[in-house]
């Protein structure tokens, strides 16, 4: 499993529909809005760096509203917190 993690600027007045359609696309995981110098930090778990690729050049660039990616790929995992079983458990 390869995750890539894209920022994402946006034209501001469509900030939360460009999160909604990124967040529809296959392979994308996760969608945040955030404060700062970018708009989005989205999160891309794909099977390959092929698939990196086809998400973020061929489908999240292509969002209306996009005005700038720049994607990082994960080479290692520090953290193993699995934020699902937090949720779970009411926390």
């Amino acid at each position: 499993m390869i995750t890539a993690i894209s920022f994402v600027k946006a034209e501001v007045s469509r900030i939360p529909e460009v999160a909604q359609e990124i967040a529809a696309l296959d392979g994308v995981s996760e969608v945040y809005s955030v404060t700062g110098a970018i708009d989005l930090i989205v999160l891309v778990r794909v099977r390959d760096t092929d698939e990196v690729a086809t998400v973020v050049a061929d489908h999240l660039n292509k969002v209306p509203g996009v005005l700038e990616t720049e994607t990082h790929i994960a080479f290692r995992a520090y953290s193993t917190h699995d934020l699902e079983a937090t949720f779970s458990l009411g926390l």
